[in-house]
């Protein structure tokens, strides 16, 4: 071998090399995603959002307890996340407008009045409690009607202790009375995503929705298996800097046979004739998270098509997905939205489904908001009585489900997210309109 022959083949050598370690590296989340933009939108939300939410609610005051180890789920919304010893943080409206008004202990005060998100940080020094303290504010300013975080049916209304409720009645004495749930106050705030957060789910929903499209092309019927469709999905994650949507060993879920419910993708042979479902989430900036659902039919070696029965089912679940779409406006009730997709699954002939038509997605899965469903139910849930209001997020499904010959059943769920405007909704992305048909080698 000659030298010119020998360096060639260690330029060679080291070009491929760094070509492997291109193709392995992992993409800088700050890169992909910038700055992340939550402590600003925060600020906006608390005084943007949060005024009319009291106003909403009735309520004049509303009150929240963040500490150390063991913090109200609240805290992160308010600034609370890095709260050491107890802090007691005010918002309330007066004849002089919207304010936020935090009573921290001192070694906190000075870096939470940095960040500048509230009106008023009061230093609180050791041996005084901050919670006494915003108790004689509060007493001082006669609110008539204090929201605290006690709540049967909202978990992010419900993070004060009982101690801490204790504490807090005593200070009141014969003012307890005036102490509310802060359900309605919660709800009001967090059902509402500014047109900025909607942004960012809307690039996390394309996201969501272009990787399982990538996964089906991976796909080889008869050798590949739902998890392994699941491990691709993984490593975009992985790639992309993003977290699980929800609980990790159930995102995402895929599922090429009969309905398992919320489930784990198993290691299941996917085979010719088979529908396949994936349900998948991520979450960016840690904050904000997406739902979207895509399918597939696995031809048979002689179909250049799914055949006339499978046409019908997924033409069915996406009418019934454009139905609810449709139903969805400012002004109508979650459970009115879950009506209009449902009376096309009877004409179509579905089986029934017990799953709403849909749920409010954003800083989780199933976030806080009306729900889509409840008009097949016995009883209607308070949460799908809500009013739906402009800048709502969902996520939610058009159904259809028929019986598989083993006795199973199989439902195709067309899921997509949108967002409520001024007069109707709109999906955040293009939704699934063809089946991806996957051919068998």
């Amino acid at each position: 071998m000659n030298n010119f022959t020998r360096i060639l083949l260690i330029v060679l050598f080291c070009f491929s090399c760094k070509n492997v370690s291109n193709e392995n590296k992992s993409i800088e989340p700050d890169t992909y995603w910038g700055e992340n933009p939550w402590p600003e939108i925060r600020t906006k939300r608390i005084n943007q959002l949060l005024p009319k939410a009291l106003k909403n609610s009735d309520v004049d005051c509303w009150m929240v307890v963040c500490r150390e180890n063991n913090n109200d789920p609240i805290a992160d919304h308010i600034g609370g996340e890095n709260a050491g010893g107890t802090a007691a943080f005010l918002f309330y409206n007066d004849a002089d407008g919207f304010h936020s008004k935090v009573f921290s202990p001192s070694g906190e005060a000075t870096a939470l009045d940095d960040l500048d998100i509230h009106d008023e940080v009061i230093s609180v020094e050791r041996g005084t409690s901050a919670v006494k303290m915003a108790v004689n504010f509060i007493l001082e300013k006669d609110f008539k009607s204090i929201a605290i975080n006690s709540s049967d049916s909202n978990s992010m209304a419900d993070g004060l202790s009982y101690t801490q409720r204790q504490y807090i009645e005593e200070l009141m004495g014969e003012n307890a009375d005036r102490l509310v749930s802060s359900t309605e106050v919660v709800y009001e705030w967090l059902s509402i995503k500014l047109p900025e957060e909607v942004e960012i789910l809307r690039k996390a929903a394309q996201l969501t929705a272009d990787w399982q499209i990538e996964a089906y092309k991976e796909v080889i019927p008869g050798k590949s298996t739902d998890a392994d469709i699941a491990k691709f999905l993984k490593q975009k994650m992985i790639e992309y800097g993003v977290t699980d949507g929800w609980a990790p060993d159930q995102n995402p879920n895929v599922n090429s046979g009969a309905d398992r419910g919320h489930s784990h993708a198993t290691k299941k042979v996917i085979m010719p004739g088979d529908v396949i479902q994936i349900d998948f989430g991520i979450k960016v900036y840690d904050r904000w998270v997406s739902d979207i659902q895509r399918f597939a039919y696995a031809l048979k070696e002689d179909e250049t098509e799914a055949p006339e029965d499978i046409m019908h089912y997924w033409e069915s679940g996406k009418a019934g997905n454009r139905a609810a779409l449709g139903a969805m406006k400012p002004g109508v009730k979650g459970v009115d939205v879950d009506r209009a997709q449902r009376i096309l699954m009877e004409k179509a002939g579905s089986e029934y489904v017990m799953w709403s038509t849909g749920h409010p997605v954003g800083y989780v899965a199933h976030d806080v908001g009306p729900n889509l469903g409840g008009s097949q139910a016995s009883h209607v849930r308070p949460a799908s009585e809500k009013i739906i209001k402009e800048g709502m997020t969902f996520a939610f499904d058009g159904f259809h489900a028929w019986k598989l010959k083993d006795g199973g059943t199989k439902t195709i769920s067309v899921e997509e997210m949108a967002v409520v405007k001024k007069d109707k909704a709109e999906y955040l992305i293009e939704p699934q309109e063809d089946l991806v048909l996957i051919k068998s080698n």
